[in-house]
């Protein structure tokens, strides 16, 4: 299934795009793409219905982010070793984690905000995992039935913020308007392997990155397990794997970073296509 949120910002309705690129109404079914919706349970119960008894939705309606509620968006850095080369940091021997602020959650389509004074925001398309079954300690042998689906993620980030500022990673990641995450929450049964799955973007239609999940590190089973340890995760929580090389940073001779009045195209086989403006904050 492929699932999504519709509606305007903080009204988002929950529902369905069928094998006809038609959405569906599922505010009659479920509340929201969120919670105990996305346990396996409530999964199968989705995956029975016939599309074509749902409400169609009119065409134009604002995609929102997959997700509703959203309780923690955790992100792992430097997931592909060619990525670390291009930002000149070592391969890491565990996942780097670090979080974006849930303010920065925004719909696939919505404009990405440059913060005033930002000299350096850059781009990051990402393989996003949605937890299903919530758990601690998860065994690296189970962790892949935690997960109900996955999605697109455009990890915006500030990187003088990030890097040259002090302190931690966070506050050049979570900036409002730095989680993108959509347009669909395509489950499980459709995505036989996420590690072998196309992702690219561009910019101003100039293609930037074009790598494949099949180079990460630390893969999503192993990346699940790896935080359980830490946090219990819960229905809802995405978690965002990391990039391929090709982020403003790394370009040669020197690098290209965001600036107000662009155009981001990003995407991932089978999962969809975002598009977003740049507009100063």
């Amino acid at each position: 299934m492929k699932l999504l949120r519709y509606g305007a910002p903080g009204r988002e309705k929950p529902g369905l795009l069928d094998s006809s690129g038609t959405i569906r109404d599922l505010s009659g079914v479920i509340g929201d793409i969120a919670g105990d919706a996305l346990l396996p349970e409530s999964l199968a119960r989705l995956s029975k219905l016939d599309p074509s008894t749902l409400p169609s939705v009119p065409a134009g309606e604002r995609i929102g982010p997959c997700v509703g509620r959203i309780g923690k968006f955790i992100c792992i850095g430097l997931n592909y070793a060619d990525h670390a080369a291009e930002s000149n940091l070592p391969v890491p021997a565990e996942p780097v984690v670090f979080n974006k602020w849930l303010s920065a959650v925004v719909g696939p389509h919505d404009d990405v905000r440059i913060p005033r004074g930002s000299k350096k925001t850059d781009w990051e398309v990402e393989l996003g995992v949605v937890i299903g079954k919530g758990g601690a300690y998860i065994d690296e042998a189970d962790a892949m039935s935690h997960v109900a689906g996955y999605c697109v993620i455009n990890d915006v980030s500030e990187r003088e913020y990030q890097i040259e500022r002090g302190g931690t990673w966070d506050k050049g990641k979570g900036c409002d308007t730095f989680g993108p995450i959509g347009p669909w929450l395509v489950t499980t049964d459709e995505v036989p392997d996420p590690h072998k799955l196309p992702l690219w973007l561009e910019v101003d239609g100039k293609r930037y990155q074009n790598g494949n999940t099949g180079t990460m590190i630390f893969k999503v089973g192993e990346i699940v397990s790896y935080l359980s340890r830490f946090m219990s995760l819960q229905p809802g929580d995405v978690i965002s794997t990391g990039t391929p090389p090709g982020v403003g940073m790394g370009q040669k001779p020197e690098p290209v970073y965001l600036r107000a009045g662009q155009t981001m195209r990003v995407g991932i086989e089978g999962l969809g296509e975002q598009e977003q403006r740049t507009v100063d904050a």
